[in-house]
């Protein structure tokens, strides 16, 4: 099966539920996994189905610096608890397109760069538009009930290492720099969401994406 057959099998696979409000589709995973590239890919073949695509993420909904590093830069309890702001995102996206509501919905609300809120127009989706929203810990109680569809992106921690330090190494400085924040911060804070929530057993599909040119599916019956 092809890369673009297997897209398209998850694309079948996400519009196939018929529901009175749009589709809120997360798509978790730890850093670094492939969440993102992995939510772009989708937008063509569920278009091409005839649907409305909203692209979001949960780098739009950090909370402040002084409260996400209130317990220190290295704390992973501070990456778990602290980084982003589920009340937020709930009223702005997830609520408003989410049974009985309004559809009335803004993809972001604030900008972590500039460490400060921004405005974003207020849009109103399809009844039967798709939501593909991607980031870490999105199954997490604060937001477990939220989703109705739940793609994880699976890889082993020295691969999503391997990447996140490509990825980020100009961030942080240099590459030491960002093995250093990863390995004290942000490998630690997803260990303790994958022991609390285990989301691999609340996602409808697996994806094994170790090899990023060739991924797996698995999908729960």
């Amino acid at each position: 099966m092809t890369r673009q057959d297997l897209f398209n099998q998850l694309a079948n696979h996400i519009i196939a539920a018929h529901l009175p409000h749009p589709t809120r589709v997360a798509i978790d995973g730890v850093d670094a996994a492939g969440k993102t590239t992995l939510a772009d890919e989708l937008v063509a073949p569920i278009e091409s189905r005839g649907r409305e695509v909203i692209r979001a993420s949960i780098d739009r909904f950090h909370r402040p610096r002084a409260e996400r590093y209130a317990r220190g830069a290295d704390s992973p309890e501070g990456y778990y608890y602290d980084s982003f702001d589920y009340a937020a995102l709930r009223a702005a996206l997830l609520d408003p397109l989410g049974p009985n509501d309004t559809r009335a919905y803004r993809r972001r609300v604030f900008d972590y760069r500039a460490d400060a809120p921004v405005h974003d127009p207020t849009r109103v989706a399809a009844a039967d538009a798709i939501l593909l929203f991607d980031g870490v810990f999105l199954l997490r109680p604060e937001l477990a009930a939220c989703w109705d569809y739940c793609i994880f992106v699976h890889v082993e921690f020295e691969v999503a290492l391997e990447r996140a330090l490509a990825r980020d190494a100009k961030m942080f400085g240099s590459a030491e720099n960002a093995r250093a924040r990863y390995m004290n911060r942000y490998i630690p804070g997803q260990r303790i969401y994958l022991q609390a929530v285990q989301p691999q057993r609340l996602a409808d599909v697996i994806v094994d994406n170790n090899d990023s040119t060739e991924p797996r599916f698995l999908f729960k019956e």
